[in-house]
């Protein structure tokens, strides 16, 4: 048998990494090997080793079992301690035989149930979208690596016009009794390994497994007015299930590139729109853009720095709120001094300053004056 991955190399974490930094460390390099953006030569199998290392060291419980080195296949695991290791991928696909361990009756024999079907795992992917797509709407590919039933063996994982036969050890309990005086222990069948079944001529393309991994690609449907983080769900896209049970869900998470010119708030978008000191104090009539083309605000005269106008159902699409219902977007008007003044313009400023009445400091330094000439007592 090939020596199974080193699945925490694979990532490039430590063994005692937590499940945060262990997620994070992967979706670094899914995205940096994701076959839909990597056409390097190689990029999809070492996408396929990603994924297989997160399939394990993502899930805690398989994790653990990794760890310890022991599963219920009962072979060698070279990064672990004791007996132990599936085969790559498959840790924890025939947990419910663990059940039945260290179990005591008041009889020999014990009785083994038909495994439950087991739902399979969610899966979870990322996609970048330019901020017009996250806007818009848009169909995007991507590729998940995940398990798929094997089409030779149609998932039963025995040679075609072969199938599994009952363990002639267990007789399909999937456990052995061990006396103990007036108790029994049941244990998982050293035979079948607790599946209640042997496979006498396995299936050559899976290897007795049942299912393969591979590279799934689909076409998502990223409806209008997503945002940065947004989660996609798609269902029965994620990992099949065990033993008939319902496959998994797909999420798809959404990284949006951000725009020049608007920023997301919320549900509304923002625009800063610079105006001149003059077009501030004495008002005016100012382009600015919006996501279909471009209107005219006014500017009504003695406006200030910061003061924000909005257009209402101008912004984007509220996501599910249905397709007519749309944010604002909110315009804030920012008045553009001039680093550097003319000497015409220097001169207009001068003549203009002439003309203003009052000192806008007046009351400012008004009140200064009454607190300092009236200290605090103590």
């Amino acid at each position: 048998m090939a020596r199974p991955a080193d699945y925490y190399k694979t990532l490039g974490v430590d063994r005692k990494a937590s499940q945060e930094e262990v997620k994070k460390a992967y979706r670094k390099l899914a995205r940096q090997y994701h076959p839909d953006t990597n056409k390097d030569a190689g990029a999809e199998g070492r996408f396929k080793q990603i994924s297989e290392a997160y399939d394990v060291l993502g899930d805690p419980e398989k994790r653990k079992r990794y760890d310890r080195g022991t599963s219920v296949f009962g072979q060698a695991n070279p990064f672990g301690g004791g007996t132990a290791g599936a085969p790559a991928g498959d840790y924890g696909s025939f947990s419910d035989i663990l059940t039945g361990i260290f179990n005591t009756t008041g009889g020999r024999g014990g009785t083994r149930t038909k495994p439950a079907a087991e739902r399979g795992r969610d899966l979870e992917t990322t996609v970048t979208l330019s901020f017009e797509q996250a806007i818009e709407g848009a169909q995007v590919p991507v590729s998940i690596a995940t398990h798929a039933a094997c089409t030779t063996c149609r998932g039963t994982g025995a040679r075609p016009g072969t199938s599994p036969m009952v363990c002639p050890v267990c007789q399909g309990r999937g456990v052995e009794s061990q006396g103990q005086g007036l108790f029994s222990i049941t244990r998982p069948c050293a035979r079948c390994g607790g599946s209640g079944t042997v496979i006498e001529e396995p299936c050559a393309t899976c290897g007795g497994q049942g299912r393969l991994r591979e590279l799934k690609k689909y076409r998502v449907n990223i409806p209008p007015g997503v945002k940065e983080g947004s989660r996609i769900r798609l269902p029965g896209k994620g990992e099949a299930g065990l033993r008939g049970g319902p496959a998994g869900d797909l999420f798809v998470i959404c990284h949006v590139t951000e725009s020049p010119i608007f920023q997301r708030k919320g549900d509304h978008l923002e625009v800063e729109v610079p105006v001149t000191i003059g077009e501030a104090v004495g008002g005016a009539d100012v382009e600015v853009p919006t996501l279909h083309g471009t209107k005219k605000l006014r500017v009504p005269g003695g406006t200030k720095h910061g003061t924000v106008q909005r257009l209402r159902g101008e912004g984007p699409p509220v996501l599910g709120k249905g397709p007519s219902r749309r944010g604002d977007i909110h315009y804030r008007f920012v008045i553009d001094v001039p680093r550097e003044l003319s000497a015409e313009q220097r001169e207009a400023l001068d003549a203009l300053s002439r003309t203003m009445n009052g000192n806008p400091r007046e009351r400012l330094m008004r009140d200064a004056r009454e607190t300092s000439s009236h200290p605090p007592a103590g």
